[in-house]
Formats: C-alpha cells, structure tokens, sequence
C-alpha cells in the first residue's frame, strides 16, 4: 500500500493513494511528488469547514492574482469513481472542465459529498488530519489565500 507523506510547516499528513479508484491520477501524483514539483508550494485556497488546496506552482510567486491558476504544463483526464469526499479524502482540484486536472489537490476537512462524482478522489489520510484542520482555519484574505504561509516543505512517496 503506497503512501504520500506531505511535510509542511505546521506537521506532516499522511495519505494512503488509492490506485484501485484512480490509478492515472496516482500515478500523476506519484510522479510530481518524486520529481520534486511539490517541494516548496503552499496551500494557497482555505475553506474552513471544507477544504484545503495546494499543488500550484504559481504559489512560488508573490503575485497571489496568480495562485489557483497553475499546473505542471498538462492535463489529466477525470477518473470519477465512487470514493466518496467525505473528511480525510484527497481529490483533484480542476476547473470547469472536467479534464482539467493537473496538479493541485484538495484535502476534505468536512463532509462534501456534493462533490462525489466531479472530482477524481484517490487518496485518504491516514494520520496528520490535525494538521490538515490547523490550516484549514489560517486567518484568510482574498481569494480565500491564507495571509499566513502554509508551505508544503516536500512530499515524499513510499511503499
């Protein structure tokens, strides 16, 4: 059973993958992480209650206009399945297209189940989701940015 581990400021999170339910998006995952693409970006979108969001390499800029927009330069395509987005499940965020996923990811803190069947889930924590709740009620300002600093130090894979 292969498992990330995302190292950030506040504590570390740990999430089983879930290559049965998405293997694309594993394997996606898997590889941005093992390259490094992860190390260093924030989570950049707060919603108390609901989700935290990171994965954009525009975070490494300050020009937070920016932030939400970016990707590893390609997409994936949607892998919906019926891993429900309840608190701990960690999905693909997108755009308005469902094939639009590329590298930012959301953690469930709160139930979410309207999101079943819209976003392609392929994890579920496992430990750290104290951490995932410290973050996910950053004071926040536009945009829904945390003004504090939610760094993702590295994510690291093992098996």
């Amino acid at each position: 059973m292969a498992q990330a581990t995302v190292e950030t400021n506040f504590g570390n999170i740990v999430f089983e993958l879930l290559p049965n339910y998405a293997p694309e998006t594993v394997r996606n995952f898997v590889k941005l992480a093992r390259s490094g693409f992860y190390d260093g970006l924030l989570f950049h979108r707060i919603v108390p209650g609901w989700v935290i969001q990171g994965g954009d390499p525009n975070t490494r800029q300050p020009d937070r206009t920016k932030w939400g927009m970016g990707g590893p330069g390609y997409t994936i395509k949607a892998e919906f399945n019926s891993k429900s987005h309840v608190r701990g499940v960690v999905s693909m965020a997108r755009s308005d297209d469902p094939d639009s996923a590329g590298s930012q990811f959301f953690i469930v803190t709160g139930d979410s189940t309207f999101l079943d069947g819209q976003y392609t889930a392929f994890g579920e924590v496992t430990s750290g989701m104290e951490v995932a709740d410290v973050i996910g009620h950053l004071p926040r300002g536009r945009n829904e940015c945390p003004t504090q600093d939610a760094k993702i130090l590295r994510v690291t894979i093992s098996e």
